[in-house]
């Protein structure tokens, strides 16, 4: 007899994304939260075992007001323009670890970094940059990061994603399927009913 209830799936998933595909958008995701009008970057740092340890993004450091402190990228004054006060998102995915270090760990980033982030991903012992852009490889900055890494053996891996793009549509969520938490049980009027009966039945014989 065949059964009325919806037929369930025979496998696991096949399209999932894999752990670079996740990482590196964990990374822009991160960089979805800076306020820099001009670059937004992001980091995300990863152990052995695929587990997030840290992320971060492109910001002025903590009481520096983001709109007090200037965003510009050019002034005759260079007091007036954001690169000596903005923390870099590497810098910040170190800084705002949740393991006792990052040693070993790989940092999926979405801007190749630049000298001043490398010295810090070098001594931090991260092995490994996993990186989407690298549109200032020509920069003297870039350059000198390039040749840190090659002497202190951290490598360095441009990211081809497999896919164009990942989608977060949180309308097309069917949140009552998501629902974890039990319903509340519903009162029986039938159970109900026959205990005010007793109830009754022991007064009526007192």
């Amino acid at each position: 007899m065949a059964s009325d209830s919806p037929a369930r799936p025979s496998g696991k998933r096949q399209d999932t994304l894999d752990w670079a595909e996740c990482f590196m958008a964990m990374a822009f995701l991160a960089a979805k939260r800076s306020k820099d009008p001009s670059t937004q970057v992001g980091a995300c740092i990863v152990n052995e075992d695929n587990r997030i340890v840290g992320i971060g993004y492109n910001g002025f450091p903590k009481g520096c007001s983001d709109d007090e402190f200037p965003w510009s990228k050019t002034s005759d004054n260079p007091l007036e323009t954001k690169y000596l006060y903005v923390c870099h998102a590497e810098v910040n995915a170190i800084l705002n670890k949740n393991s006792t270090d990052v040693r070993n760990c790989t940092m999926y980033v979405a801007l190749f970094p630049c000298n001043e982030c490398a010295k810090i991903i070098i001594q931090s012992a991260i092995r490994e940059v996993v990186y989407m852009s690298d549109k200032h490889a020509h920069k003297e900055h870039t350059i000198a990061a390039k040749r840190m890494f090659d002497a202190a053996g951290v490598r360095y891996t441009q990211y081809k994603p497999p896919h164009k793009q990942i989608v977060i549509d949180f309308t097309e969520i069917d949140w009552d399927s998501l629902n974890q938490v039990p319903a509340t049980p519903k009162k029986d009027d039938t159970v109900t009913d026959e205990v005010d009966m007793r109830k009754l039945s022991l007064k009526e014989r007192l």
